[in-house]
């Protein structure tokens, strides 16, 4: 009979969340992961099998318990509703935690050597997806006509992310949520609307 595990396995890993978040994928060294765990590293590779597993581990409990807020958004009634739950998400997200700010997606792989070219591909391909939903989704509000005809969704889609990929950037560096909420209302000051589909005033 194998040995019974002793330690707790979703305790360990968030704490390796923890670290990968602070310190990136490469920058999280083994004594870094095995100090916060409290788990010794042939334990804690025997649960988790290697270093990339672990973060891969790690990057989908961050999806599914930080970054809810991203299919949630897509659900709101209209476009700038949905850029604002993404854009309001993310500054939350990103200056929640004083030892950790910014985003574990964007901070993870921004660059690395080619032993991390995996994870920072496996970043990409994320961030994609939730491009091409977000796409998606301004697409179905155009055909409401939510949208103007002559919105352009793809680079709507792209313009939302580079918001958030920026403020991740920028929380990283120092900067407050304070900041970060008037460069969301700067950004939503100038989302495309479709007249048609606005109320007239009373005559």
């Amino acid at each position: 009979m194998g040995r019974q595990r002793e330690f707790d396995v979703d305790t360990a890993l968030d704490a390796a969340l923890c670290v990968f978040w602070r310190k990136g994928y490469e920058g999280a060294s083994y004594t870094d992961l095995t100090q916060a765990t409290g788990v010794e590293r042939p334990a804690l590779y025997s649960a988790f099998g290697n270093k990339e597993s672990l973060f891969r581990r790690a990057l989908e409990r961050y999806y599914a318990r930080y970054l809810d807020f991203f299919p949630a958004a897509l659900e709101q009634p209209t476009s700038r509703d949905v850029a604002a739950y993404i854009l309001r998400g993310a500054v939350e997200v990103n200056t929640r935690y004083p030892d950790r700010k910014g985003c574990l997606g964007i901070h993870g792989a921004l660059a690395g050597s080619d032993d991390a070219e995996p994870i920072r591909q496996a970043l990409i391909d994320a961030r994609a997806a939730g491009e091409a939903s977000l796409r998606e989704r301004f697409e179905r509000a155009k055909t409401e006509g939510d949208l103007p005809e002559s919105a352009n969704c793809t680079a709507l889609a792209a313009f939302v992310m580079a918001m958030t990929h920026g403020m991740a950037v920028q929380a990283k560096a120092g900067f407050t949520r304070e900041i970060l909420e008037a460069v969301v209302e700067q950004a939503l000051s100038t989302w495309p609307s479709n007249p048609a589909s606005e109320p007239r005033a009373n005559q």
